[in-house]
């Protein structure tokens, strides 16, 4: 078994006891918590994970690694059982706006530091973030599609998502619709589910009812991109007739990069999104000030698809 296939075998199988305890240096290190919204079945998750737990080592701190499936009070009893824990800084992703909101100023007020990555709640007052602009990701697949000529106005783009109303669907819709509202382009919002099966069965009956009126296709979520090239060849669709953009986080949606079905994706950079929270929190807990934000997204096309192929399938 290869390095990453390990750390992501050791990641699923720790989540049997909830938590995944970060190794340490020594007895009294710094315990901090790194809660997540998303699953570990999901491979960007364990790439964060792994990328947390390098930091761990790195900085001889402890680490406590949570996952919760897009269930908002299971997140935020972690987030609260971190406060009443005495933690030495939080880092957390935002279910929904506005969700944690509360509990980041408990925090705060209890000395403890917040980071959020993944996914932001500018509103919350956290502390920083870490990992993609939702909005500037969504305005970018838009003027993708406008500025390569493939959609215009009149024209209707279908978005799948795995959790309509979360905060990254909400971010990134809103930077979709700056572009197209003035131009007059049609576009809808369809609740996929957050389950591998379920998501790719509601796709292909979804392209199968509307194959005809589609002319383009932005995938909001990592999982509803990589199942993409799968669902297109279930309804016939063939690799490159419908322009599709969207999150490039899997060994999928690289592959459908590299094979012509998704035109551009989006790699969001997972590694740094378990790595940085945790260097800006240690900042902080020795005193030092953050309070400055790390963006990592970049969008790639065939012509560097192999390297993220390579990436994710090692």
């Amino acid at each position: 078994m290869n390095k990453r296939a390990f750390v992501f075998v050791l990641v699923l199988a720790s989540l049997v006891f909830g938590m995944v305890g970060m190794p340490v240096a020594a007895q009294d290190a710094q315990v901090f918590y790194w809660i997540s919204h998303g699953t570990a079945g999901d491979p960007i998750w364990a790439f964060a994970a792994a990328g947390a737990e390098r930091a761990a080592a790195d900085l001889s701190v402890e680490v406590r690694v949570s996952f919760h499936g897009g269930d908002v009070a299971a997140q935020r009893e972690a987030f609260t059982a971190a406060i009443a824990a005495g933690a030495a800084g939080i880092a957390t992703s935002s279910p929904e706006p506005g969700a944690l909101t509360d509990l980041v100023a408990e925090a705060q007020a209890a000395g403890i530091p917040v980071v959020y990555f993944n996914t932001d709640d500018p509103g919350s007052g956290r502390d920083a973030y870490v990992g993609g602009n939702g909005v500037e990701v969504g305005r970018q697949w838009a003027q993708y599609l406008v500025d390569n000529g493939l959609v215009e106005s009149g024209d209707f783009v279908f978005m799948p998502v795995e959790v309509p109303g979360a905060t990254y669907q909400v971010d990134e819709t809103n930077g979709i619709a700056s572009v197209f509202d003035p131009l007059g382009i049609i576009y809808e919002v369809v609740d996929a589910q957050y389950d591998p099966a379920a998501s790719t069965v509601n796709m292909i009956d979804y392209l199968t009812a509307n194959r005809d009126r589609i002319d383009a296709v932005i995938a909001l979520g990592d999982l509803v991109a990589g199942n993409i090239p799968f669902a297109f060849d279930q309804v016939g669709i063939p690799a490159g007739s419908i322009p599709v953009v969207g999150w490039g986080n899997s060994l999928q949606a690289a592959a459908g990069v590299r094979d012509g079905y998704i035109n551009a994706a989006m790699f969001q950079n997972p590694d740094a999104q378990g790595y940085m929270p945790m260097v800006l929190l240690n900042i902080a807990a020795d005193g030092g000030v953050i309070g400055y934000n790390i963006y990592t997204a970049s969008l790639y096309e065939a012509a560097d698809a192999e390297y993220y192929v390579n990436y994710f399938g090692q």
